[in-house]
């Protein structure tokens, strides 16, 4: 998703997104239009159900709101988590056995590592950036920053396979399993999952493998 390329409408969704709950100063942050057009495009969006409002109280000072997706808000986002695939999966677990489940999603894990892997080139950077760019096309929300000793630190806010992910963990692992093979000369590390509660998923990426695990084993 191009913030760019994105309505004011489309980017405070966005926002909300990203930070959860948030007051209308800190939304008004991310515009250069002025704090009244910004209020109109939300009480938009609350009447038409997208956004919700919670008042907080403060020991000091005047109350104010705060602002964060409704159910429906959430929605808008690209997502492959509706029912019916988890009920298929589960389905398929009563029929067959977990093994067939655990090889049907690694058989997924594999295919579109595939189709990622034959896409990247060889440097490194360049290697993280397009990664991502063919990530955000499959519907996840990715933000990324280069960290001063040239690792990658990833964070992923919109999973499109969230439910299945909540009911198989197995997802989660074999989404390390395929970043750490598309990048075999790093260290991959998740520090945090969605699935568990986590505002976001995270993962950090670097750009040489640590000395401990290279060379002689040592």
């Amino acid at each position: 998703m191009d913030e760019k390329k994105m309505t004011t409408k489309e980017k405070i969704l966005y926002i909300l997104k990203k930070d959860g709950e948030i007051s209308m100063k800190e939304l008004a942050e991310h515009f250069s239009i002025s704090d009244i057009a910004i209020r109109k495009h939300v009480q938009s969006l609350i009447w038409d159900g997208f956004i919700q409002k919670r008042k907080v109280r403060q020991e000091i000072g005047r109350p104010y709101h705060v602002y964060s997706l409704t159910k429906k808000g959430h929605s808008t986002f690209p997502n492959q988590y509706e029912e019916l695939p988890v009920k298929l999966l589960q389905d398929l677990e009563a029929l067959e056995g977990k093994q067939m489940v655990d090889d049907l999603l690694q058989y997924r894990r594999e295919r579109i590592q595939n189709e990622i892997d034959k896409e990247l080139p060889d440097d490194f950077d360049a290697r993280i950036e397009k990664m991502i760019r063919l990530q955000k096309e499959r519907g996840y929300m990715i933000d990324y920053q280069k960290l001063d000793n040239g690792d990658y630190h990833i964070k992923i806010f919109n999973c499109p396979i969230y439910n299945i992910a909540s009911a198989y963990h197995e997802v989660c692992e074999n989404e390390e399993i395929m970043y750490k093979q598309l990048f075999p000369d790093s260290d991959v590390t998740v520090t945090s999952y969605l699935t568990k509660g986590a505002k976001y998923c995270s993962w950090t990426i670097s750009k040489e493998r640590s000395k401990l695990k290279v060379g002689t084993g040592t």
